[in-house]
């Protein structure tokens, strides 16, 4: 499975690039998956149509936008594009605008690039990385910092109950709950928020009892009645509607807090 660095080279970064609007800023970076061989035109005018259609739920963290559209012929291989721009722009979300940070994925299938999510993930959700990143002079800089959020992350200490308690609410003796994350597309967003939910079960211990899923919009509405919740943005919650199971919106994609609230609502602890 692919690393973050080996999806975005040093030529696809991008750094104080302008851009009038959000529709400018996610063509700027289509624009370096195309000249990196990554995917054609048509991919960009796609990226560009699933926010016209679902709103910008891809703005999962405070100035960031995870800019993607679905699988199709227009990818010619799995990468990514990173541009950072030199005056942030507003894409329309209630708490995470402006945008100052878009990166982009242009995936051949939903799962190849997992780990590179997770690693994203981990590196957006800590403050003095996204502060370096801020400041970075360089594409170079840029990439020694993505190098260093590939290393294995720290063991952390639980942050709630395990044990039988932890059985108890996750099901009973040798149960499993399945949780739901979201997104359009169900190969983006939908991969950072099961990074950061899979984070907090670890820290809970509670893996075992729970079961994590990444998907898109039209399929969770038919897995829901399997499922004890779905996480997902505001925007893809308004178009799912009424599922049958309780709906939680995560503003913060990288909020392991967030997700942890979530969690002690859903199970009362």
């Amino acid at each position: 499975m692919p690393q973050l660095t080996e999806l975005l080279p040093v030529e696809a970064i991008r750094l104080d690039a302008p851009a009038p609007d959000w529709q400018g800023a996610i063509r700027a970076a289509g624009d370096l998956l195309v000249t990196n061989g990554v995917s054609t035109d048509t991919y960009t005018q796609e990226m560009l149509r699933t926010v016209e259609e679902n709103g910008p739920y891809i703005v999962v963290a405070p100035g960031f936008a995870f800019a993607h559209a679905r699988p199709s012929p227009a990818v010619r291989r799995t990468g990514m594009s990173w541009v950072r721009l030199v005056e942030p722009v507003p894409f329309g979300h209630e708490t995470n605008d402006p945008v100052r940070l878009v990166v982009a994925l242009a995936a051949t299938d939903a799962s190849a690039h997992t780990e590179a999510m997770g690693a994203l993930a981990r590196l957006l959700a800590d403050p003095e990385t996204v502060e370096a990143l801020d400041q970075a002079p360089t594409p170079e800089s840029v990439r020694q910092i993505l190098l260093r959020a590939e290393e294995p992350a720290e063991p952390a200490e639980p942050l709630a109950p395990s044990g039988p308690a932890a059985t108890e609410a996750a099901g009973g003796s040798g149960g499993t709950h399945t949780i739901l994350t979201v997104c359009g597309n169900g190969v983006g967003t939908s991969l950072f928020l099961k990074s950061t939910l899979d984070k907090v079960l670890g820290r809970w211990k509670w893996s075992r009892y729970i079961n994590t899923e990444a998907t898109d919009t039209i399929s969770a509405k038919g897995k829901a009645s399997e499922a004890v919740a779905i996480l997902t943005s505001r925007e893809i919650a308004r178009a799912l509607g009424d599922v049958g199971v309780p709906v939680r919106v995560i503003e913060d994609f990288t909020s392991a807090k967030e997700v942890d609230a979530a969690l002690r609502d859903l199970y009362d602890v």
